[in-house]
């Protein structure tokens, strides 16, 4: 069998080491830029795929829908509370099918002036499986909704799953994107190519999110209220030699559950109250990444 010396690759970016690129720093000098992403999630009744508490059954799946559902009717809302006590930024990953379930979730975000990014029209979907004209169809869509609820346009996506096609990027970035949540390939803004202009791929964690954590590999609360302490505590000693960000992933119908709550409650008040991390939202790591004056990769 002859070899290929080279193998498949998606084209988006370099290989680039860490620890030899340019050295920048966050607003006020700060190394560490630590954002929450708040998944806000509605899902079809009888279809469609959802994070399951127990095995699937045969539709309509009450048990695990409604487990769905009660982070939009209670979880949310305790999060929410958190949130304010804190004084915690939160970019919001919003399916746009909630504007038409649950608006009053989406207000009380927008209400706080936290970012609205888009996340699909529901979680029951995956884009990456669309044909090209459809999947385009379904970004316009929510960029025109999300535009219209927010009077404002979404600079941010994360695509329902992380489903994306071959051609997501250069879609996104047609649509009037700026940057991408869904690869975790980097502790840093990286730059993706697309077919006509960049687009930065902001850090979105696989690790420190309560679906992978917790659903997947059966993390207890506390031991996610550890993870997120351990890794904030690591990452703000690593900052010191690179400029970082990191991430947390939130469901509300996973984090909000009484018992998880009280210690990611925990894990949040570490972060806050330690005052030396930038607390923001992707838009604006995105946005001080575009202001940079120099490169920020070798």
């Amino acid at each position: 069998m002859k070899m290929s010396p080279l193998l498949p690759a998606h084209g988006r970016y370099g290989y680039s080491a860490i620890n030899r690129r340019s050295d920048y720093s966050w607003p006020e000098g700060k190394r560490l830029a630590v954002y929450i992403g708040l998944n806000l999630e509605h899902f079809a009744f009888g279809e469609g795929l959802g994070a399951c508490l127990t095995p699937a059954g045969p539709q309509p799946d009450v048990l695990n829908y409604s487990w769905r559902d009660y982070g939009n009717r209670v979880g949310v809302w305790r999060l929410l509370e958190m949130f304010d006590r804190l004084e915690l930024p939160v970019g919001v990953l919003l399916n746009t099918s909630i504007y038409d379930y649950c608006p009053e979730v989406a207000a009380a975000f927008r209400n706080r002036g936290d970012e609205i990014i888009g996340h699909g029209h529901t979680n029951s979907e995956r884009q990456g499986d669309l044909p090209e004209a459809e999947e385009k169809r379904l970004i316009e869509y929510c960029t025109s909704r999300l535009t219209l609820e927010e009077r404002t346009a979404p600079k941010g996506w994360l695509s329902p799953w992380i489903s994306e096609s071959r051609h997501t990027p250069d879609l996104l970035q047609e649509a009037g994107y700026t940057y991408s949540l869904n690869w975790c390939h980097d502790d840093q803004p990286v730059r993706f190519m697309t077919r006509r202009h960049g687009l930065w791929s902001i850090p979105y964690p696989q690790e420190l999110n309560d679906i992978p954590a917790i659903m997947a590999r059966y993390t207890s609360g506390e031991e996610f209220g550890n993870m997120i302490v351990d890794t904030y505590d690591e990452m703000i000693a690593q900052s010191e030699l690179q400029p970082l960000v990191m991430g947390i992933a939130l469901h509300p119908y996973i984090a909000g559950q009484p018992h998880r709550l009280r210690h990611l409650r925990r894990a949040l008040a570490h972060i806050a109250a330690d005052g030396r991390a930038w607390l923001t939202r992707p838009c604006t790591i995105a946005a001080h990444m575009d202001a940079l004056p120099a490169p920020t990769e070798a």
